[in-house]
Parts: structure tokens; sequence; C-alpha cells
């Protein structure tokens, strides 16, 4: 029997998120097996991916923060806003002018904080039941609406200047639904001389840093973290009792209880370290919002 856990894995370029999901199914001979979070497969690092219980743990790791690792070509637009896509335009030489080191850190500020982003047209976001990227490469015109995203760090860590084109080293940390791709166009189009994504790596999702990640390649050998580690890592742990361990079992609330909480979610694990499920207030109460399997620890 599979045991149900929290895998970390390296993406490498070139794969589909969907990529990593099947060779982990069959590494580890189940089907039920998912991830917290599309990459792009010209994007590298971090899935969170969940097999069998653990699954069920996933909901609360989507919405979590990111950073990533990223290289913004200032002069030129793409299709895609990524390298995957073909050159659209280049700036005009006397475009970089008004390209100047404040200009950069000006455009980058105007980035950065809480910002209204319309993502790239060639993304995973549904529009009628159908990605936007298949949309796209139907032929349709996709304009997605606007959303509020969250961006704490856009800093410029080294530059390099090439053949009409600038190159920025940048780190983001960010929150769920932000798009690098779209800041590098944004940024480019603030600058006048458009932009777009050579290089995209996700090095952290909330709690999750890629350097604790397998390789693709090492799954056989791979560890997961139980459901319990990974959800106290999530989430306040809340050691409960065997008898509260029932009762939130059996959907009963925890009368009085939710003064023990410092947020509004917590990992209740019970005294033998098995994960019961995750508890939430309920006025003065806790209740169950999700039970994990009994046998998923």
């Amino acid at each position: 029997m599979v045991s149900p856990g929290i895998l970390l894995v390296d993406k490498p370029a070139g794969l589909t998120s969907h990529d990593v999901v099947a060779r982990t199914r069959r590494a580890f001979g189940t089907r039920k097996v998912g991830h917290a979070g599309t990459l792009d497969p010209m994007a590298t690092g971090l899935l969170v991916i969940g097999i069998e219980g653990a699954t069920r743990l996933l909901t609360y790791v989507v919405g979590a923060d990111k950073t990533y690792e990223a290289t913004i070509r200032l002069g030129q637009t793409t299709g895609t806003d990524d390298a995957d896509g073909e050159i659209l335009v280049a700036a005009d030489p006397e475009a970089w002018n008004a390209v100047t080191d404040v200009a950069v850190a000006d455009g980058i500020a105007a980035l950065t904080g809480q910002i209204s982003q319309v993502p790239s047209a060639v993304s995973a976001i549904k529009v009628d039941g159908r990605r936007a990227y298949d949309r796209v490469r139907a032929g349709e015109d996709v304009v997605l609406a606007a959303r509020e995203v969250t961006v704490s760090r856009f800093d410029v860590l080294a530059t390099r200047q090439g053949e009409g084109v600038l190159d920025l080293d940048v780190i983001v940390d960010c929150s769920s639904g932000t798009y690098i791709r779209a800041l590098a166009r944004d940024l480019g189009a603030a600058l006048g001389v458009g932009g777009h994504l050579t290089s995209l790596r996700r090095t952290r999702v909330g709690p999750f840093e890629v350097a604790d990640a397998v390789a693709l390649d090492d799954l056989a050998d791979a560890r997961t973290l139980t459901p319990a580690q990974a959800a106290a890592r999530i989430l306040q742990p809340l050691t409960v009792s065997s008898q509260e361990a029932r009762d939130l079992r059996h959907g009963k609330r925890l009368a009085d209880q939710a003064v023990r909480l410092d947020g509004a979610l917590a990992a209740a694990i019970d005294e033998d370290g098995t994960l019961v499920g995750i508890v939430e207030r309920r006025g003065a109460d806790l209740k169950s919002a999700m039970n994990m399997p009994e046998a998923a620890r």
C-alpha cells in the first residue's frame, strides 16, 4: 500500500507539470497524485506534489506566497511573454535613450506592492471552460481580466548588456496568482522597449524550499513528508487528545476551544503524531474543515 505524503520535486525545463505528475504516478505506483501550482514547460523549480490522501492538503498550499528567480530580457516583445514565443517587436535604438538605471528602478517600484495585473494570454486560466493558452493556439484573441496581486519583493541581482537587449536577473516574492511573465511584459512596456522572460525558476512555495526537493530522475529513492509533517509546516500545529480526534472525525465540534487557534485554521495532530485533519473556528468552537483518512499519518 502506498503511504500518503507530500513530495517536493525540482522540475526540469522542457516538461509540463502534468508530465511530472505522470512520472510520480509511475514511480509510486498510484493514480492518486496531484500538484499545487502549475509551472510552464520553460520554467524549472519547485513543484509540491501530493500522494494518496495527502492530496487533500494541496488546497492549503495552492494559495501560499512564492519566490521566483528569473531573467527579464528588455528590448524584445514575444507572443507568449517568454522565450518560447516568437519575437514580435524589437526596440528601436532611439528608445534605449530613456532606459536609465533610474527608469528601470522606477519601473520595478511601480510593479512592487499590491498591483493590478493582467495575466499573460498564454496562461492556464480557464475562459468559458477552456485554458487560455488553448484558445490562443487555436487563433483566438484572448484578453484576460486584471486581478489584484501582491509583489512583496522585486530585486535586481545582476544586469547584462547584449546586442539590442538588456538582461536583468531578478528575484521576486509574490502572492499566489502572480505571473512573472506579466511583470517582464509590463516592465518592458513601461520602459518603451518591450520585455519578456528568458528563464524562470521557482525556489519557494510557502514553507517549502527547492533546496529540499528531489530531482525527477531520483524519484525511486525519494522520501516524502508525512501528512502531519507537511500540515505542521503549512498551518499552526494543534495537538488533540484521542477523544478530541474521535469527535472531529465524527463531525463533532470541540466546544469553547477556538481560543487555542492563533489564526483561522490549524492542523489537528493526535498524540500519536497522526494528522486528524484541518480545523477551523466556528464561533467559540472548533470544527473540522477537512478530515484525513485514518490511515494517513
